[in-house]
């Protein structure tokens, strides 16, 4: 038997309509979320030591010596 609206009487047209309300919902978000990371870009800096201060840490540990912290030193 069909209602009005050409469902099948029972939970058929329930199901399809919550159904395609959590796919609109999920497509949705998930453009939302993609176009603030494509037009947000990153953002994400390095709060760690730069090289240079890395290198002189590594010749006053003693791990280098002198003639390669001024190699290094050069390059950097």
């Amino acid at each position: 038997m069909m209602d009005g609206f050409g469902y099948m009487d029972g939970w058929g047209g329930w199901a399809f309509g919550g159904g395609m309300m959590i796919f609109w919902f999920v497509l949705i978000v998930g453009l939302i979320v993609l176009l603030v990371r494509f037009l947000g870009g990153t953002t994400q800096q390095y709060d760690g030591p730069d090289a240079m201060e890395l290198l002189k840490q590594r010749y006053a540990r003693g791990d280098i010596d002198a003639e390669e912290f001024e190699e290094r030193k050069k390059r950097l």
